[in-house]
């Protein structure tokens, strides 16, 4: 990335490179279609996991793991597209800080239900926030997305006749 932004104007400037900065320096030597194919294999893995978990739902300890290292996955693939630490400066960016806030929180809630109560129904619904925050939290990276899906959403819910 620092090379990126050496070439842009004003990016000859001297920095300070923090460590996150410094790490994500190797994926940027990564070809254009090499990070096409790692993001794509880190997408497809981490859907493919939370397709599987859905088997082994009876047991919450298989299920918990499967979909979370699903989750890790999928969200993390698009760090092979723009960088760590421009990912996490994304996910905890003002304008979706709450929406990563909730889908952490879910995810944390879920691991909980399934791992220390035991309870799969708990865990089901645990599960099904942490999708639909997954959904909100990948909505706020589309213009305008959560907006008009909140739109829609009053609208198709309103009970007014």
């Amino acid at each position: 990335m620092w090379k990126l932004k050496q070439l842009m104007p004003g990016g000859d400037e001297e920095r300070e490179e923090s460590f996150l900065e410094e790490e994500s320096d190797g994926l940027c030597s990564l070809s254009y279609t090499q990070r096409m194919y790692a993001f794509a294999a880190c997408l497809v893995g981490g859907l493919a996991c939370m397709f599987l978990s859905m088997i082994v739902f009876i047991k919450p300890i298989k299920f918990a793991i499967l979909f979370t290292i699903g989750n890790l996955l999928a969200v993390g693939s698009t760090a092979f597209l723009i960088g760590p630490a421009q990912q996490i400066n994304m996910m905890f960016d003002s304008a979706r800080i709450y929406a990563t806030a909730v889908y952490l929180g879910c995810v944390v809630i879920a691991l909980i239900s399934a791992l220390l109560i035991h309870s799969k129904v708990l865990t089901l619904i645990a599960i099904i926030c942490e999708i639909c925050a997954l959904i909100w939290y990948s909505l706020s990276y589309i213009p305008f997305a959560r907006r008009i899906v909140s739109d829609l959403m009053v609208r198709f819910c309103d009970t007014e006749l």
